[in-house]
């Protein structure tokens, strides 16, 4: 009885064990995909001195003591299992199915059989590691045609689906009130320049008298100082004679002078010039009652209507947006891990349900040179990549999800096996291979990882066969030499 219960718990390990989840979570890279957790031994309870034989309470208590405990390694099991990846859980099904049928053929009396194991012959196949992500379609050239204006629209000129060239008028607003502006602005500009054309005209006919004053008190200076210092005239009327002198020069030189003229004040330049924006502002506005296309494209939204503002769309959503079709692009975001097997100018190919089971072509043309959050409480960084379609005649429309296949490397006639059946043990990866009975480990490199199988590289001083019986299941106490039984699951 001991003998059984001994053969349960190292079979609840072995599970355990396979059932491990891996040590590094979703969004990180794995530094070793193929490593297994290795479980630490327990410390196995000393049971000797307990009696087998004892009162019907001790069983009963210890019966149920027991029963908590398996209660118990279930839930924690369960929980490890919903940690696990698809691949590692796919492969702990298969390891404990394998393990059940030797626990069966163990307790159901008769010889040993050895672990059973579920085998496949090794063969050469091509295989390729390929990156699948999906991303919007979209033009490669885009628009958004909004108005500022708080006019009416009285015309639409296009629908949804229309070509449009650039320039080409797409709606069109009232301008009643503009031309109004338009005019109230033309007529305070023509009053500004007005204004400054009359000031210029007195400030060159003053600047003109205030010369002529100026010479002719310069002429009297110069004369009445001779009279003053022969004693002629008195210090009291050469006093006025400069005084008059200096007022003639201080009115001259209180005009503004331009190429020898007198010209109005700055402050009449300022006026005409602020009066001239204000008309050009207010022209603008009624040429934009025209509502036109800035680039050539096709009309993908029309989201208002005659009789709507143009400032005023609903949601605040653009009056037209329009996109240059004829070249389409997908957009996808590459994770930080991947980013690196990704290089301009690689193809692509690219599916999704618009085309109904078909695929297009398409080329990686850009990656930006920094990365951005990928969102939803990640810390992983993602790098925005865009692919083109190649080809103009295409299912794909803009707006719509599709998914981009990129081919990171291949391998042509190689060793495949399925991921499963390679373990790591220490540094080192292997596989299993089941030779007259008994097990035998081959270590191994992995080459091109085509996720539900791999191309499996013989290290050095090692070859592989074709035929080889690979067991899909292995498990660390799977050792060379060690006994399997060849099972059909």
């Amino acid at each position: 009885m001991q003998d059984k219960r001994a053969e349960s718990e190292e079979i609840d390990k072995r599970i355990a064990e396979l059932m491990a989840p891996d040590e590094e979570g979703a969004g990180k890279k794995k530094k070793g995909r193929w490593r297994r957790r290795k479980k630490t031994s327990e410390g196995s309870r000393n049971k000797d001195t307990e009696k087998v034989a004892g009162e019907s309470a001790e069983i009963s208590g210890e019966q149920t003591e027991g029963g908590v405990e398996k209660k118990q390694k279930g839930r924690r099991l369960a929980a490890r299992f919903k940690m696990l990846s698809r691949r590692k859980k796919a492969a702990t099904i298969v390891a404990a199915a394998a393990l059940l049928l030797f626990a069966v053929s163990r307790m159901g009396g008769g010889k040993e059989m050895g672990i059973p194991v579920s085998v496949i012959p090794l063969a050469k196949q091509d295989i390729q590691e390929k990156l699948t992500i999906s991303g919007p379609v979209s033009g490669t050239d885009s628009v958004d045609v909004v108005s500022n204006i708080h006019a009416e629209i009285t015309a639409m000129n296009v629908k949804e689906g229309d070509k449009v060239t650039k320039g080409q008028v797409l709606a069109v607003l009232d301008s009643t009130d503009l031309e109004r502006e338009v005019l109230i602005a033309k007529n305070a500009y023509d009053l500004a320049v007005a204004n400054k054309e009359e000031k210029d005209k007195e400030a060159a006919l003053g600047y003109e008298k205030a010369v002529q004053d100026y010479q002719k008190a310069s002429l009297d200076y110069s004369r009445n100082s001779q009279l003053f210092v022969a004693g002629d005239i008195s210090q009291v009327e050469m006093e006025q004679i400069t005084n008059g002198l200096h007022d003639a020069k201080r009115q001259m030189e209180s005009f503004t002078v331009e190429d020898g003229k007198g010209v109005a004040d700055r402050s009449y330049e300022i006026q005409v010039a602020n009066a001239a924006f204000e008309l050009e502002k207010k022209q603008e506005e009624l040429e934009n009652t025209q509502i036109k296309s800035t680039i050539d494209g096709t009309v993908v939204r029309v989201n208002s209507k005659v009789g709507q503002f143009a400032d005023k769309v609903e949601d605040d959503k653009p009056i037209f947006s329009i996109e240059n079709l004829e070249q389409l692009e997908l957009e996808i975001k590459v994770s930080e891990f991947s980013i690196g097997k990704v290089k301009v100018g690689q193809k692509a190919v690219i599916t999704a349900d618009i085309l109904d089971g078909g695929k297009e072509e398409g080329e990686v043309i850009k990656i930006s040179p920094t990365g951005e959050e990928k969102g939803g409480g990640s810390t992983e960084r993602v790098i925005p990549t865009t692919i083109r379609v190649e080809g103009q005649d295409t299912k794909l429309i803009a707006g719509i999800t599709a998914k981009a296949e990129l081919l990171i490397r291949e391998a042509k006639d190689a060793f495949v096996v399925p991921a499963s059946a390679v373990f790591e043990d220490g540094d080192s990866s292997y596989i299993a291979v089941a030779e007259d009975g008994k097990v035998r480990r081959i270590p191994v490199s992995i080459g091109v990882d085509g996720d539900v199988s791999v191309e499996i590289i013989p290290s050095e001083g090692e070859t592989l066969e074709e035929g080889m019986q690979v067991i899909t299941n292995p498990s660390l106490s799977m050792t060379d030499g060690a006994a399997v039984s060849i099972s059909q699951l």
